[in-house]
């Protein structure tokens, strides 16, 4: 038995465990039980198919090789198609299941805490900062999911000099986790009277939330501060100090909050950004696969520190890091993200698979 058929053997011994517990009364009658099982079922219900699609053919790869010991002409002709066909098929099943096997993301099913920030490119910048919180409205407004603001910093020219959301809804973060870095713009503003292109930049982070029971702040190590919330231009200036800056002192990080009329609700909201911003980095530090700290993958918003350029005149969207380009800049802009995160999930799977291969070779 190979190494590969064993791992999927015990898979499939797992699945029919889940399937005779979640048929049990005890199980059905105890709901929290019930969702964790069924959940994990459906995980594994994939592998479980695709492993009975291998069998069978490898079933038919062996019962092709044993036609070519016939005496009759015509079978062995017969064999000799199909063999090459069904080899084709097993190397296809076995990527895939490598692929299947791989560990889930444990917060892959999370919300996601959404920074953009305009980077290089002043007005500009804000504006386009302002064109990607659309564009990632429309994706989120496709898929079901719900956009609470969090963090709203106007720009009086328009856009945004920065916008920190939350995105609820099942299965954000695998779907948004990649958008993080630099993203730049090539296109005429509308306040540029010789149509020359202007190219500019926007930071974009994406953090799974943290709850409560993932990460323990204390309270001690943050420095709370109050203050007077306002607007763009002046705008909507509070009379009271509703406004809250933490810091946390060991890590330096900081962050604000202040749409919200209450005290108590803009540090609520200030303490659930601190929280996923800790646990990004504690994910971080653990996982080597992933990208370095938070303030390295995002870094400067500097023009060349990119992973996706938007390039209107030629209606492009190109992300740098897989060498994808979509001359679908319109649609993308609309949210019609799909194509560009269903191209870099499966580059990380590939990526992970190499990974994980070269790994197993150095323990051999």
């Amino acid at each position: 038995m190979s190494e590969l058929t064993a791992k999927l053997t015990e898979v499939e011994a797992q699945y029919d465990e889940l399937n005779a517990q979640l048929a049990t009364p005890e199980v059905a009658t105890d709901q929290t039980r019930y969702q964790q099982l069924a959940k994990e079922q459906a995980r594994l219900q994939p592998i479980v198919e695709k492993f009975h699609a291998y069998q069978d053919t490898e079933d038919a790869l062996r019962q092709a090789t044993e036609l070519l010991e016939e005496t009759d002409a015509d079978l062995r002709a017969l064999a000799e198609e199909e063999i090459p066909v069904h080899e084709v098929r097993l190397d296809e099943l076995t990527a895939e299941l490598n692929t299947l096997l791989l560990p889930p993301d444990p917060d892959a099913d999370r919300n996601v805490i959404l920074e953009i920030r305009a980077g290089t490119g002043g007005d500009e910048a804000a504006i386009f900062s302002g064109d990607l919180y659309r564009m990632y409205s429309r994706y989120a407004e496709e898929r079901g999911w719900r956009i609470d603001p969090i963090t709203v910093h106007e720009c009086s020219a328009g856009g945004y000099k920065e916008l920190i959301v939350t995105v609820v809804g099942r299965g954000a973060f695998a779907q948004l986790k990649h958008e993080s870095g630099v993203h730049r713009v090539q296109r005429v503003p509308v306040t540029e009277s010789s149509g020359r292109i202007h190219t500019s930049a926007a930071t974009v982070a994406v953090l799974p939330e943290a709850q409560a029971v993932d990460i323990e702040i204390d309270m001690s190590e943050v420095e709370i501060q109050t203050f007077k919330s306002g607007g763009a231009g002046g705008q909507n200036v509070q009379k009271n100090d509703t406004a809250v800056r933490l810091t946390h002192k060991p890590t330096g990080l900081v962050v604000i909050c202040q749409d919200e009329r209450s005290q108590l609700q803009n540090r609520e909201k200030a303490l659930r950004v601190l929280r996923s911003r800790l646990l990004d980095m504690e994910r971080q530090q653990k996982d080597e696969e992933r990208a370095s700290a938070r303030r390295d993958q995002v870094r400067s918003g500097d023009r060349s520190e990119k992973i996706r350029t938007y390039n209107f005149p030629q209606n492009r969207a190109t992300d740098h890091r897989i060498g994808l380009t979509l001359h679908q800049l319109d649609q993308v802009m609309e949210g019609r993200l799909q194509p560009i995160i269903d191209a870099l999930t499966q580059h990380e799977r590939e990526e992970r698979l190499r990974t994980d291969g070269a790994a197993a070779e150095r323990g051999h």
